[in-house]
């Protein structure tokens, strides 16, 4: 059974039809729902039963908004083909507004709304129909899906949302420059007629701005606007719907629009001439006046810089601006004088800083004034004829000796006299004075160079008439040198001298010192006081420097530790001065190559007794034993009871030398005058004597040195003590060995083996370390002996 559609007649339009399920579709296109006698295949194919199919055509329904009338707006009508008219068919609304603002009539199917509706609230409503039995209540027709769309009309007017606006211009704009752009809204339907369509018109702010009709965008309307002439406008944009037609809605927005500035006003000073007072007593870099050029520009376009033009003002005055006040401050580069210069005449000149190409048209950006300075008179201090005074005067002479004198005049036209003084509050009062009246400066005492060279015063001047005003100058008084001070000997530290010097050997140079000054100083001379020196002489080298020269060889610290050596100086001054230094010498060991050795340590030792060979003889007799126990077996004192060898134990010790106090005195072998010989003679050496063979009988103790050779003599009593039975078999006896001639180094006897001069360096020595150093000595001086 099919429905036939029903068209419907709406107020103001024609409704269309569509079809249920494409509703919005620019044509009808019939959509085949299935219905009861219809069964949907799993592959897709539909079967069809006996019974007819059904459906049913919906027309798309409008409705008009703001509808005021007294009756329900008719909406639009539903009917399906199973409809016979006899009241059969019940019609149901359901969805969005059914029931409430939109009303059915279950027989006929018309639908009503009861409301009055807003679009710009809701534009559509989406709704649902079904067509039932009446009897039965099963439906005819499946549900449906309709829309009503509430239909435009031009009930709102156009609004601009973001107003009102603020803008800018530059003054001095061409016409047309773009100021600012406006949009209003209208909330009607845009698609629908011209309800939306918008037209822009200016109400307020003609002839100096224009408004696009369509764009809203803000133009100027009026050229060379000046900011200075006004500034501020109000400009008032409407916006009207209906494409501007009558009857159309219309809204509008103000606009504030402010002219920016730019530089088109030069400087111009108020006057053409100024006067300004400026005492002579104001003071070099302070400001002394202000002078204005007024410019109606604002900001950076208003700076301005000042220059004086002309050479007598720039000479003594200079110019700035202040940046806050635009202002220009002059301030004095020079003093000024009345008494020579009454008045100045100052062109001062304003030019803008930040000139705009554009308006160059408009003539210089610059202006010009004249200022005349009036110069006033005070009453000054006292000017001194220097700035400073440098004076000088001879040390040791007497209280009130002349330095010098200072000058001063008054610089006013009265010429009024001086007085001077000396500043109390510094120290060199207490050496100078002045006089009041002439200004001569004076000492009050005899001045030391040598303690001060140089004195810092400062004299004071005033008026006699106004005591008030004073001025101050500095003065240096320079102390002058006379040769008043001996030449002294350079230091003060003892000098070094080497056990081991040799005759002529120089032993240190020594130079002066002198006070005085370069002229009186510059030049020593040196001699040795009467009676002659045994043991130093001194050489004058001619170039303020002399040499202490040893006059003996061999110097012994044991013997005599300390010498003093007086030495005159003369110095080179008018008249010569000299002068006496006495030099304290002290004796010390030395290593080769007159390397000094530890003074103190030597002392040290000597004072515990032990003598530098005695240490050296200790040290070498630790070291052999040493390696000797080492190297051999121990054994036992006696080997059997039938050795025949007498049980003698034997120390081979040389002994610590002639100068080893604590060891065997080998001075008891010798004969009394011998003895008593080599006690006060230690440096001299032992002559050389014939080899003597040892005698077969007993000899005396008393045997004479000169007469037999010490070898022969110890074997002798050696020989003596092995024949005595009186004495215990295991009496022990310190003997001295002799080495023999064969030794490659001879003996380290300080005796010396008579007879025997060794090839051997001793050089090696020197590596053992400082111990061996006297041997190094010892045989060295005794190769250099026989070599001589």
């Amino acid at each position: 059974m099919r429905i036939s559609t029903t068209s419907c007649l709406c107020p103001f339009l024609v409704c269309l039809c569509f079809i249920q399920r494409s509703y919005g579709a620019s044509h009808h296109i019939p959509t085949k729902v299935p219905s009861k006698n219809q069964t949907k295949l799993a592959n897709g194919e539909t079967e069809v039963h006996h019974r007819p199919k059904r459906g049913w055509i919906w027309n798309q329904f409008f409705v008009l908004e703001e509808h005021m009338g007294p009756d329900a707006q008719y909406v639009g009508k539903l009917h399906s083909n199973s409809d016979k008219g006899d009241g059969s068919v019940r019609y149901i609304l359901s969805g969005e507004g059914a029931g409430t603002i939109f009303i059915i009539n279950e027989e006929t199917g018309d639908i009503h709304a009861t409301k009055s509706l807003d679009r710009e609230r809701k534009t559509h409503y989406v709704l649902h129909a079904q067509a039932l039995d009446r009897n039965t209540e099963e439906a005819l027709e499946p549900k449906s899906e309709f829309i009503i769309k509430v239909q435009d009309i031009n009930d709102n007017a156009p609004k601009f949302p973001d107003g009102p606006f603020v803008a800018t211009v530059p003054e001095m704009s061409e016409v047309g420059t773009s100021v600012l752009q406006v949009t209003a809204t209208d909330a009607d339907d845009p698609t629908y007629g011209n309800s939306a369509r918008i037209v822009y018109s200016i109400l307020q702010g003609q002839p100096y701005f224009s408004v696009d009709p369509k764009t809203g965008i803000i133009r100027t309307a009026l050229a060379n606007m000046d900011r200075e002439a006004r500034e501020h406008y109000t400009v008032v944009i409407q916006a009207k719907d209906m494409a501007g037609q009558v009857g159309g809605l219309s809204g509008s927005t103000t606009i504030n629009i402010t002219l920016t500035d730019v530089n088109d006003n030069p400087p111009t000073f108020p006057q053409k001439n100024y006067q300004l007072y400026v005492p002579e007593s104001a003071q070099v870099g302070k400001p002394v006046g202000k002078i204005k050029a007024n410019d109606e520009d604002l900001g950076v376009n208003a700076d301005i810089k000042y220059s004086i033009i002309n050479s007598e003002g720039a000479n003594t005055f200079s110019i700035s601006t202040d940046r806050d006040t635009r202002e220009g401050i002059i301030s004095l580069k020079k003093p000024l004088n009345y008494e020579r210069k009454k008045t100045y005449t100052l062109h001062i000149e304003g030019t803008n800083t930040h000139v705009d190409p554009r308006f160059s048209y408009l003539g210089s950006f610059k202006d010009t004034t004249t200022l005349k300075i009036t110069v006033g008179d005070v009453d000054e201090a006292p000017i001194f004829s220097m700035d400073y005074y440098i004076l000088d005067v001879y040390e040791n002479a007497p209280s009130g000796t002349e330095v010098g004198a200072v000058t001063a005049r008054d610089p006013d036209s009265r010429n009024s006299p001086v007085r001077y003084f000396l500043d109390s509050k510094e120290e060199g009062v207490r050496y100078f004075r002045i006089d009041e009246g002439s200004g001569l400066v004076r000492t009050t005492q005899p001045l030391d160079r040598e303690a001060m060279p140089w004195h810092n015063i400062t004299v004071m001047a005033s008026e006699v008439d106004s005591p008030s005003l004073f001025s101050h100058v500095p003065v240096t008084v320079q102390v002058l040198d006379v040769n008043d001070n001996p030449p002294e000997i350079a230091t003060d530290e003892e000098v070094i001298v080497c056990e081991s010097s040799r005759q002529d050997h120089v032993i240190q140079t020594i130079t002066a010192v002198d006070k005085d000054d370069f002229a009186n100083g510059q030049r020593f001379s040196f001699a040795l006081p009467p009676p002659v020196n045994p043991n130093f002489t001194l050489k004058d080298n001619e170039d303020s420097t002399a040499s202490i020269i040893a006059r003996r060889r061999r110097f012994n610290h044991l013997t005599q530790e300390l010498y003093e050596l007086p030495i005159v100086v003369w110095d080179g001054g008018e008249p010569s001065l000299s002068g006496t230094s006495t030099l304290t010498l002290r004796v010390c060991p030395c290593q080769r190559h007159s390397k000094v050795r530890m003074c103190q340590g030597e002392a040290f030792l000597s004072s515990a007794g032990l003598s530098t060979g005695a240490l050296i003889a200790i040290l070498l007799s630790i070291v052999v034993l040493f390696i000797t126990l080492r190297r051999s077996k121990k054994e036992p004192l006696i080997i059997s009871e039938e050795d025949i060898r007498e049980n003698v134990v034997t120390y081979d010790d040389e002994g610590g030398g002639e100068e080893d106090t604590e060891a065997f005195d080998i001075i008891a072998l010798r004969n009394p005058a011998a003895a008593e010989e080599l006690k006060f003679r230690r440096d001299v050496r032992p002559e050389t004597r014939k080899h003597v063979d040892p005698p077969r009988s007993r000899r005396s103790p008393s045997m004479e040195l000169d007469e037999v050779d010490v070898h022969e003599f110890i074997k002798q009593r050696l020989v003596e003590a092995d024949m005595d039975t009186s004495v215990p078999p295991y009496d022990s006896l310190q003997t001295y060995a002799y080495e023999g001639q064969g030794s490659p180094t001879g003996s380290i006897s300080p005796l010396d083996s008579p007879g025997t001069q060794s090839e051997q360096d001793y050089n090696y020595l020197d590596d053992w370390g400082p111990e061996f150093q006297k041997l190094a000595e010892l045989y060295g001086e005794a190769e250099s002996d026989v070599t001589t």
